[in-house]
């Protein structure tokens, strides 16, 4: 790996098979098609209609990886975070429409005024990641692992993809939120601050390649806690979560047994493949992928490093982008002068992002018109109270760090 940030192309399905054809082949054709919108034109029509009607009390927020037949209708596009600043600073907008997932609307409830009220389109809309840390299985494990260590010296630090529950444990206990771009950032506030260790949920990937490739940590002091091990079926003896007593004391950071779905579709393999087929095409991921192949990768970072990095490469560059595929495909259309592609053989896509429709946008709207505010995500007021806390906490290490 030559080149790790401090910290996101639809795939021809016909990539890795003989006779796929030279670079110009894959301008357009499969990779296009795949892309091509069904919505009808009247869902599209009637919710143009609406957003129009609605636009001095509605804000919409489109993420990076909505497909395209949603992010025509964003006001805005970007990740998680900065959506919902944004839409806090909109104090004139009630509802602020989140075509995310509901990790995302929960932030953005976090951080917005008490008037405004934050909508999920699809409530089924939700993140397997965050999803793998659930606040009672992290009170049980803190409290487990109190028996061996003192946990006034473990700093609990989360990614911004988690719940409100979560990011309000963090803060409680004088941790932080990370996002894939300051994560080594806070890591360090956390030494710094005179903490021994960190916990770190719920990306175990983020997490080691944070530690190990930013940081120079050790792996032997960087201890998965394999949280499915302490469930009341399995038989262990000692702490939990896979680790013995003396792993415990002796590691420097635990990683929580989290991961991204579509981040865990490359393989260490997909590399050097697209090198071979493509000679001179740079490999770029997200700090998500597997410690193997960030490793092999000559470019890693955040979604908006990825950007940037392809905003200014020069005409003639090739990339092959590992994630999720709707933010590459944006990126392939948007360069044409370079060749972009995806580093998986297919196409890598968030599932329960994709849960976000345009008919379930328009229902939204129509409902808004009738005076019904469907599918409002509200945070609970001691939730949210230590869940800004850890996130005022991000904000201030992130203004240090680049003063």
């Amino acid at each position: 790996m030559s080149e790790l940030l401090e910290l996101p192309v639809v795939e021809n399905p016909l990539l890795f098979k003989e006779g796929a054809g030279s670079m110009s082949d894959h301008a357009g054709g499969v990779e296009d098609s795949l892309v091509a919108e069904t919505t009808s034109e009247e869902v599209v029509r009637r919710t143009h209609a609406l957003k129009e009607e609605l636009r001095d009390r509605i804000v919409i927020l489109g993420h990076h990886y909505q497909r395209d037949d949603i992010i025509q209708f964003a006001d805005r596009m970007g990740d998680s975070f900065e959506l919902s600043r944004f839409a806090s600073e909109l104090n004139d907008r009630e509802f602020i429409i989140f075509c995310g997932v509901h990790f995302m609307a929960e932030t953005a409830d976090i951080v917005s005024a008490p008037h405004q009220k934050v909508i999920l389109p699809d409530l089924k809309a939700g993140c397997s990641m965050s999803d793998m840390a659930r606040i009672e299985q992290v009170q049980d494990v803190w409290d487990e692992i109190g028996g061996y260590i003192d946990t006034e010296k473990v700093c609990p630090i989360t990614y911004m993809n988690s719940s409100a529950a979560i990011k309000a444990f963090c803060g409680e206990h004088g941790g932080a939120v990370s996002t894939s771009s300051n994560n080594r950032a806070i890591f360090q506030w956390a030494f710094d601050q005179g903490f021994e260790k960190v916990f770190f949920f719920p990306d175990q990937h983020l997490g080691r390649n944070t530690a190990f490739y930013q940081m120079g940590i050790p792996l032997d002091e960087i201890k998965l806690y394999d949280q499915t091990q302490n469930s009341p079926s399995f038989s262990r003896r000692g702490p939990g979560g896979g680790l013995t007593e003396e792993e415990l004391q002796q590691a420097k950071i635990f990683l929580w047994r989290g991961h991204c779905s579509v981040h865990q579709h490359f393989q260490p393999s997909h590399p050097n493949i697209m090198r071979a087929l493509y000679p001179g095409i740079q490999v770029m991921v997200h700090p998500e992928c597997n410690f193997e192949v960030v490793r092999q990768a000559d470019k890693v970072g955040s979604t908006s490093y990825i950007m940037k990095t392809v905003d200014e490469a020069p005409a003639g560059s090739k990339w092959a982008i590992g994630t999720e595929h709707h933010l590459v495909n944006r990126l392939k259309k948007d360069h044409p002068e370079q060749f972009i592609t995806t580093l998986a053989p297919y196409a890598c896509e968030c599932a329960t992002m994709y849960r976000i429709s345009p008919e379930s946008l328009l229902d939204i709207l129509e409902n808004l018109k009738q005076g019904v505010v469907k599918n409002q995500i509200v945070v609970s007021d001691s939730e949210k109270k230590w869940a800004r806390v850890a996130l005022e906490r991000m904000l201030e290490i992130t203004r240090l760090t680049r003063t």
